[in-house]
């Protein structure tokens, strides 16, 4: 396996058959973009760790036609700043139910649950694990998750976990070799 044309073999198999279908991304915050911490200043202000190889990774995705969606169940100022910086135009935040984002998502990108994939970690992921069609979950993710997941990162939450999704997506949708040179600016296809 080599950085320029990484080899399908890093991936089960099952793995790159569902990710061939991922026509959009949905990840979850807390847990998943981020260790799952939450951290208050003094005054009270929510801060958030997130990952710069998760963010590469998402424009690389996004580049190769591949749009990412946010949908967590709390409210945070950091998300949607972070979704700004990387051109994330579908955020759904304080979804306490994950699945009524679904129909919204539907709508804005043309794209049938069946070719979705959810990234999460707890229980109020599953509502979205039962109507996507390829889930994927992180290690420490609760064990009801972990069960219900086609794939698994080997990258834990908030330290590349994101990353290791997408570059899955682009290899196994033969996308990979085109967003690496996009990446590097040389423009070629």
């Amino acid at each position: 396996m080599t950085a320029r044309d990484p080899s399908a073999a890093a991936f089960p198999s099952e793995a790159l058959a569902g990710a061939r279908e991922v026509e959009l991304l949905i990840l979850d915050v807390d847990g998943v973009l981020t260790d799952g911490r939450l951290h208050y200043s003094d005054g009270g202000v929510e801060t958030k760790a997130f990952h710069a190889q998760d963010g590469a990774a998402i424009k690389m995705l996004q580049g190769a036609g591949v749009p990412v969606a946010i949908v967590s169940g709390r409210d945070s100022p950091a998300v949607g700043r972070r979704a700004r910086e990387l051109g994330i135009a579908h955020v759904h935040q304080g979804a306490e139910d994950k699945a009524r984002a679904l129909p919204a998502l539907r709508r804005a990108t043309g794209v049938a649950p069946e070719r979705m994939a959810h990234v999460g970690d707890d229980i109020p992921d599953l509502a979205l694990f039962d109507r996507v069609g390829f889930r994927v979950s992180v290690p420490g993710a609760h064990p009801a998750v972990a069960a219900e997941a086609d794939y698994v990162t080997a990258t834990a939450a908030g330290a590349g976990a994101v990353r290791e999704v997408c570059h899955l997506i682009l290899v196994a949708r033969g996308l990979w070799r085109d967003a690496v040179l996009r990446a590097r600016g040389s423009g070629a296809r």
